[in-house]
C-alpha cells in the first residue's frame, strides 16, 4: 500500500498568453526577474538571450515565441522560471507566476484531441481545474528547440 503523498504532484503555476501552465516543482530551481539579456546572434527566435544569474550563464527562452503566441503589447515586466536540464541553466520567460498547486497524479489527463498543436508539442498532459485547464509543461520538450548538430 502506497503512502497518500506518493500520488500528489506539486506544480509551480505560470500564465503565458492567458493560459495556465504547470511545471513540476522538482524541475524548478528558482524564479527571477531577468535583467540585462544579451542577444545571441543567429539563435532561433525563441531564445530571448543570455544572462548572468549569480555567476551562472542562463539561456533565456521566450515562452510566448516558443508556443507561437503573440508578444504582449506594452513593456510590462516578465518573470523567468529557472530550471536546469542536462547540466545547463535555463530561464523560461512567462507573463505571471502563480501559486504552487498540489494535484493528484491520477487526475492528469492526456492532451485533448482538439488541442492546439503548439501546446501539444510541449505538453505532458492536462489537469482540469474549476473553470480552467492547467497544461503540464514537459520541460525536456520545451528545451528541444533546434535539432542538435552532431559532429560528423
Amino acid at each position: 500500500m502506497s503512502a497518500p503523498n506518493e500520488d500528489i504532484v506539486e506544480y509551480v503555476t505560470a500564465t503565458i498568453g492567458g493560459q495556465l501552465f504547470g511545471l513540476p516543482i522538482s524541475r524548478v530551481q528558482d524564479v527571477f526577474v531577468p535583467e540585462r539579456l544579451a542577444r545571441v546572434p543567429l539563435a532561433p527566435a525563441e531564445i530571448a538571450g543570455l544572462l548572468n544569474l549569480r555567476g551562472r550563464i542562463v539561456t533565456t527562452i521566450d515562452m510566448r515565441r516558443r508556443l507561437g503566441l503573440p508578444q504582449p503589447s506594452g513593456e510590462g515586466s516578465r518573470l523567468a522560471i529557472g530550471i536546469e536540464c542536462r547540466g545547463e541553466s535555463y530561464g523560461l520567460l512567462v507573463d505571471e507566476i502563480g501559486e504552487v498547486l498540489k494535484l493528484s497524479r491520477l487526475s492528469r489527463e492526456d492532451n485533448p484531441v482538439n488541442f492546439d498543436p503548439g501546446l501539444a508539442r510541449v505538453s505532458a498532459g492536462v489537469h482540469r481545474l474549476e473553470g480552467r485547464l492547467l497544461v503540464v509543461l514537459d520541460v525536456d520538450r520545451v528545451l528541444d528547440i533546434a535539432p542538435r548538430a552532431e559532429a560528423a
